[in-house]
């Protein structure tokens, strides 16, 4: 990509970020009486920054240096979903985990989930929507693109990658609970940044089942079932066990 290219880019998803604290400062204020719409509305527009960003952020992936610049980028993007997305889950997995240590009543956990993967996919029609202006050169490329084949091993391995990863992922979430939100943030992004250098090239290291979806919707038609195991069972499995672990096992034996 250009130079120009990555600095539509970045303009694009800093656009993003600040358009949706925007939208998110506007819900605050009219529906501040209406406690679960306004929860709702969160999580959708949370789960669509970190989606619209992450579909932009992928095409910076072969910036010279590699991978230099993509690790840094994903790091940095992440500290500040971090920062301006606080109080959201953004991953169904995030979700799940709540529902299971009863955080969180079960209808108010379905609606949390229905409203990230439906922010997944409008996303998705968004990005497909600025990539159809040609505003750079690597949008047109994106945009002819079908199914990018994140998955470079065995079907087995990949679940097992993303569940080994979404149960790390997890479980540091919930040891990272009492840690100053300042540092926690970075503790969060730096984890994120060596899952995605350790497994980005197997499985792309997505471990969040809403955004998988949104960044790869080709490949869920045509291999649903391949693609549905690692990125929404697998996941979602991990956080189980996790979960299961974290409250009935450790407590017990603590």
């Amino acid at each position: 990509m250009a130079v120009g290219g990555a600095e539509i880019s970045l303009l694009l998803m800093t656009s993003i970020v600040v358009a949706v604290g925007l939208c998110k400062r506007l819900i605050r204020r009219r529906l501040y009486l209406d406690h679960r719409l306004c929860t709702v509305l969160m999580e959708l527009l949370s789960t669509f920054q970190i989606c619209a960003c992450t579909n932009e952020l992928c095409l910076l992936a072969n910036v010279e240096p590699k991978p230099h610049v993509a690790l840094s980028l994903t790091y940095g993007f992440t500290v500040l979903h971090g920062l301006t997305l606080a109080g959201s889950t953004c991953n169904p997995c995030g979700t799940l985990q709540a529902l299971w240590s009863r955080a969180i009543p079960l209808k108010m956990g379905g609606l949390e989930i229905a409203a990230q993967f439906v922010a997944a996919v409008l996303a998705r029609v968004f990005t497909r929507c600025t990539w159809s202006l040609g505003v750079a050169e690597s949008h047109y490329g994106a945009l002819s693109q079908g199914c990018g084949n994140p998955m470079q091993t065995t079907v087995m391995q990949a679940f097992c990658i993303e569940l080994l990863f979404s149960a790390v992922f997890q479980l540091t979430l919930l040891r990272a609970e009492r840690v100053n939100p300042k540092y926690r943030v970075h503790l969060l992004a730096l984890l994120i940044t060596m899952l995605v250098y350790a497994g980005g090239n197997l499985t792309g290291a997505v471990f969040n089942p809403a955004l998988a979806l949104s960044l790869h919707p080709h490949c869920f038609y045509e291999k649903f079932l391949s693609y549905s195991l690692v990125y929404w069972v697998a996941p979602s499995l991990g956080t189980i066990l996790v979960a299961f672990i974290w409250g009935q096992i450790l407590p017990r034996i603590s």
